[in-house]
């Protein structure tokens, strides 16, 4: 995993936060959000252990190998269904991070975004 995220510990934490994306917004949006949290962090909290971190969009390729032979191979959730992944030194870091009064109203837009 160090190789992904340059200087992430072999002892560090990945959060992972699954997301549905409201019909009215897109990947984009939701990217632009989440890079907005993470520059909080590094801007305001730059010895909070965080490391690193990215979106990606469910594309609605399901393979009809292995598991799912004879299955439909359509996703429902092609592009609405979003990973938030962040990379931390500890998880108490991640929590110490998110108890800021400057992230919290920028974790509400992202939340905005989001059916779930």
């Amino acid at each position: 995993m160090s190789g992904l995220i340059p200087n992430f510990p072999h002892d560090g934490i990945v959060t992972i936060n699954r997301v549905i994306l409201k019909p009215a917004y897109s990947l984009d949006d939701l990217q632009e959000r989440v890079a907005m949290l993470c520059e909080n962090v590094k801007t305001y909290h730059s010895d909070t252990g965080f490391v690193g971190g990215f979106v990606c969009v469910n594309s609605g390729q399901v393979s009809n190998e292995g598991s799912t032979v004879g299955q439909a191979v359509a996703s429902p959730l092609a592009g609405k269904e979003a990973l938030i992944i962040t990379f931390w030194n500890s998880f108490k870091d991640h929590e110490e991070s998110h108890k800021s009064d400057t992230f919290q109203p920028l974790f509400k837009e992202v939340l905005a975004l989001c059916e779930n």
